[in-house]
């Protein structure tokens, strides 16, 4: 699961997502996971507390390596954005 935030670039560092994880910011699917290695699988939604909002996330793909910001963008769809 960090290395997939990581990937998304929802944090800078890998360690970092670690962290968020193991704090407990971090729920898959309405259940929060403690464990950075949790594995996780596309379709999975992701809710995350980060600097003072909430991002909901849905997996749609993962990647091997960590690309720029528009190739991040495709490995998860915003469910939260307001859609007008």
């Amino acid at each position: 699961m960090d290395r997939w935030l990581w990937h998304a670039r929802v944090v800078k560092a890998r360690t970092s997502a670690a962290e968020l994880v193991e704090s407990g910011h971090v729920r898959v699917n309405g259940v929060r996971e403690t464990s950075p290695g949790h594995a996780i699988k596309t379709g999975d939604v992701l809710t995350i507390a980060l600097d003072r909002t909430v991002r909901v996330m849905k997996v749609v793909a993962f990647t091997e390596r960590r690309g720029d910001a528009n190739s991040a963008r495709v490995l998860y769809e915003e469910l939260n954005e307001r859609k007008e």
